[in-house]
């Protein structure tokens, strides 16, 4: 049986002309039998079963103009007295058909002719004559019945099969949202761990490279010296190294875990630290916190950690040798405040002008990244009298 209804799926006009033809052979053997008078009846009998057989084998295809055809038929029989025989059962057959598949003005067209055509028979050919007008009310109720169903079951699947295929264009486009809000998901975290990189990368190298270059100057004059460079060089390192396979842990999701500890993500009681780290690298740095420190959300946290971080590390790049820097941190009632300032020469005039692309890197595009996904604000700039200010206030809640 599935092979049969597979079969009836693939063919469809196949199976319609076989019920063309089925249908063509009926209406033959009833005139064939007697039910038409030979002459002028017989004779129209035949092209009007060779029509109705015509609407039943094309209905699919051409529904729209198998309706005009079916209409042009049944007009013929009025006009040339054929009554209705089997054929006729391809009218039944047509407004099903343009109800489920047709144009609107079909199926509008399908539903008046299928009010009509029973009393227009009845009118046309008496079932019984000499009836009262009650009985031919009733005939013709029940001639109508089969049409009206026909086009209401009609009508029903095509609302049943337009809801369908809401439902898939429904699902087809919540799978394309899906698909784009996974890239957007997917971009924001590659520049997510591209901010964090730079960070880890610029603080700590830079960090190295300056006890590296101290450690080879006061290599013989200063041996303690250049040992205590050499050991702020391989604990720099370390923990670079460890921020960093804690970054690229994320993008080893289907792989075993290596071996080593993975650190916690930075947060504001570690600044402290950072600062400590610093001033080993021969900046002065003056470190106050004001206000009264209480618990934040691990995401301003972590920003404020980085802005302080990329601060200081473009002060060791830019301020000149002889640089200083303060660095406050002021709790409100609202928000975290961050104060990072330094009196060298200035960092190049593009660095903040152009949102931080020097064309030697993006410290400040992220540090403007960071603070905008936590909805805080930042003011970037020169100081009056040499230097340069980073100002930033970051709220204790989230954004939206």
């Amino acid at each position: 049986m599935q092979r049969l209804y597979d079969f009836i799926r693939r063919h469809p006009t196949g199976v319609d002309v076989f019920w063309a033809v089925f249908l063509l052979g009926l209406s033959g053997m009833s005139m064939v039998s007697g039910m038409y008078d030979a002459g002028r009846e017989e004779i129209v009998a035949v092209p009007v079963a060779f029509g109705l057989s015509t609407v039943v084998a094309l209905r699919r295809k051409v529904p729209e103009k198998m309706l005009l055809l079916a209409i042009l038929v049944g007009v013929g029989q009025l006009v040339f007295d054929v009554r209705p025989g089997i054929g006729n059962f391809a009218m039944l057959v047509i407004t099903y058909t343009v109800a489920t598949v047709g144009e609107r003005w079909a199926s509008r067209l399908a539903l008046v002719c299928s009010l009509s055509a029973a009393a227009l028979s009845q009118l046309r050919w008496e079932a019984e004559p000499g009836g009262s007008w009650p009985q031919v009310v009733f005939v013709t109720i029940i001639m109508t019945v089969p049409f009206v169903l026909a086009w209401v079951l009609g009508d029903s699947l095509r609302t049943r099969r337009a809801y369908f295929d809401q439902l898939e264009e429904r699902a087809a486009r919540l799978e394309r949202e899906r698909e784009a809000q996974s890239k957007v998901a997917v971009a924001a975290e590659r520049a997510r761990i591209a901010r964090e990189l730079h960070d880890v990368v610029a603080h700590n190298v830079s960090v190295m490279v300056v006890q590296a270059d101290g450690a080879a100057y006061v290599m013989d004059a200063a041996p303690d010296q250049a040992k205590q460079a050499l050991e702020t060089i391989s604990s720099t390192g370390r923990q670079a190294l460890a921020e960093m396979r804690r970054l690229l842990g994320v993008l080893r999701t289907g792989d075993a875990p290596e071996s080593g500890e993975y650190v916690p993500q930075p947060d504001v009681e570690q600044i402290e630290d950072l600062v400590a780290q610093v001033r080993q690298t021969g900046l002065t740095v003056d470190f106050k916190v004001e206000g009264t420190p209480r618990p934040l959300p691990s995401g301003v946290e972590l920003t404020a950690y980085r802005v302080v971080q990329e601060a200081l590390t473009n002060t060791r790049k830019h301020g000149g040798p002889d640089a200083g820097a303060s660095v406050r941190l002021v709790y409100f009632d609202d928000g975290l405040g961050l104060l990072i300032e330094d009196d060298g020469r200035g960092a190049a005039h593009e660095l903040y002008e152009d949102g931080g692309a020097d064309g030697a890197g993006h410290g400040m595009i992220g540090m403007r990244e960071r603070i905008g996904m936590v909805g805080g604000t930042l003011d970037a700039g020169p100081r009056p009298g040499g230097g340069f200010r980073i100002s930033a206030l970051l709220p204790l809640k989230p954004p939206g």
